[in-house]
């Protein structure tokens, strides 16, 4: 059978882990790593796919292990908010190296760095082509950037939110710990609550849920596959109501 060349959505929402601009070690940012990534979603904006991207910043700063260890909450997540818009501005400038017109849109303030988020500016953004990245999560503390990607999603009109990880997919255990752990090819919403499965963060997922937003999990570290799971291939697994 011949596969198709014609994506199954027309806009996306990726959303990347800080982790995963750190390259092998997770940690910093590794102009290898950020490079792959941008190839990735140069690939699928040749598709002509419009494409936000929500990216974490645990490679430089997570809030919550701040707080762990004494730094008030709220400021923690403050400063992993703008360990995000570092990580932006890293993936804008490996895009816009291959040719791929990006804006960076930032939920805190910064006029003289990014564009502040604007819906309607947004969607225009990508009406035009350009691939638009959304930074300092929700701009709010206490919330993570699967709900700011959760949200984005459902107000820039996105038909699915992929989530990137390490991982093939959302397995009934840890495939690492448990070489017989089951991988899921399709899931409920319902099902992933039921089995405590930790496909996003509670406020994330519910969000997704109460807006029937479809989540594909899948492993953003083998070759092409971003372009395999819009194409519509069976990569990853797929969270549905």
């Amino acid at each position: 059978m011949k596969k198709s060349n014609k994506p199954k959505y027309r806009r996306i929402l990726l959303k990347l882990s800080g982790e995963a601009l750190g390259g092998a070690s997770g940690v910093s940012i590794s102009p290898e790593a950020v490079h792959d990534m941008a190839q990735q979603i140069g690939e699928v904006r040749e598709l002509g796919v419009e494409i936000v991207v929500v990216i974490g910043g645990g490679n430089i700063f997570r809030g919550l292990a701040g707080s762990e260890r004494g730094i008030e909450r709220a400021t923690g997540d403050y400063m992993g908010m703008l360990a995000t818009i570092i990580n932006s501005l890293a993936l804008q400038d490996a895009l816009e190296k291959l040719g791929v017109a990006t804006r960076v849109q930032t939920a805190i303030t910064m006029a003289q760095v990014a564009e502040t988020f604007i819906r309607r500016r947004a969607v225009r953004h990508l009406e035009k082509g350009r691939v638009v990245i959304f930074g300092g999560g929700t701009g709010n503390p206490y919330f993570s950037t699967d709900t700011a990607a959760a949200l984005r999603a459902n107000e820039i009109g996105a038909e699915v939110i992929l989530k990137a990880t390490k991982v093939d997919g959302i397995y009934d255990s840890d495939p690492k710990k448990n070489p017989k752990a089951k991988r899921y090819l399709q899931i409920t919403y319902l099902e992933a609550l039921q089995k405590q499965l930790k496909v996003m963060d509670s406020t994330a997922f519910s969000l997704c849920m109460d807006n029937k937003m479809p989540i594909v999990v899948f492993d953003f570290f083998h070759p092409h596959n971003l372009k395999r799971v819009v194409l519509g291939e069976k990569v990853g697994t797929l969270v549905t109501a």
